[in-house]
């Protein structure tokens, strides 16, 4: 059956649609102008200009540090509801704990920014803790939201795991611990590092929920680029998105060929 050139014509449209916003940000981020829609010659002044801004650096590295707790919090805790929905048939508030992990996924930002900040506050008026909004209040809020995504993902690969595995260790003498260990963890490996990247992703590009909960000493980057497009775009934001987008481009190469690689070594 000869094709057509229609589906060549549309995914060529859609990739254009996707990727020359981008491209354009990238080629401007080397603009010499102040001027964002002006080109006005090559330079890479505005890279230079951005790894000395020390306001943007700090930001960012924080916006790091909360990403990675706030992403293995919630691996924890996402893990261990997913195994308790999985593993455990029935038990009193099963239902009322699935529905309450599936509400984060179609709650809008605003109410859990909103909800999380008097949470904080009444705790703090209540016991004394968290003393005040910082650091602390961010991760926990991403950990909140981000452990959703993590018990779908893995709950989905629990379903799927062949349980008699498990009971065939346990009837060889392995304590439901040793199991876990041994038998589940190393299959639900590939599910533990999608939901530790999905959370770590949600965490460093939240925006909303971290100006709720976010103290005046902790803005993240999200936060401080939104504050500079209020004064309008500058070049150094679109170096600063060029850095993001390479270092995104460089995690997809890498992991396209360890993905290929992969059944190379299969096969040998």
């Amino acid at each position: 059956m000869k094709r057509g050139p229609f589906i060549p014509i549309v995914a060529t449209l859609g990739f254009i649609f996707l990727y020359a916003p981008i491209i354009s940000l990238v080629v401007f981020s080397f603009n010499s102008s102040k001027l964002v829609t002006v080109w006005g010659g090559f330079s890479t002044r505005w890279y230079g200009e951005l790894f000395a801004n020390e306001q943007v650096l700090g930001a960012g590295l924080l916006s790091l540090q909360i990403a990675a707790s706030s992403a293995t919090l919630a691996l924890i805790l996402g893990t261990l509801c997913a195994v308790a929905l999985t593993r455990f048939r029935r038990f009193r508030g099963k239902t009322l704990l699935g529905a309450m992990v599936s509400a984060p996924l179609v709650m809008p930002d605003v109410i859990t920014g909103l909800s999380l900040l008097l949470l904080f506050v009444g705790l703090q008026e209540l016991i004394g803790w968290p003393a005040g909004r910082g650091t602390l209040t961010i991760i926990i809020a991403h950990a909140t939201f981000c452990m959703a995504y993590v018990t779908v993902v893995v709950q989905s690969r629990l379903s799927d795991l062949d349980i008699s595995l498990e009971e065939a260790a346990q009837d060889l003498g392995a304590t439901p611990a040793r199991v876990f260990f041994d038998i589940t963890l190393p299959i639900i490996a590939p599910a533990l590092i999608s939901g530790w990247l999905l959370s770590f992703t949600l965490s460093l590009d939240d925006l909303v929920i971290a100006s709720f909960v976010a103290g005046p000493d902790s803005n993240t980057l999200p936060m401080v680029i939104f504050s500079k497009m209020k004064l309008g775009v500058s070049p150094d934001i679109n170096a600063l998105a060029s850095v993001i987008i390479g270092i995104v481009a460089l995690g997809v190469v890498i992991a396209t060929l360890l993905q290929l690689r992969r059944p190379a070594a299969a096969r040998s």
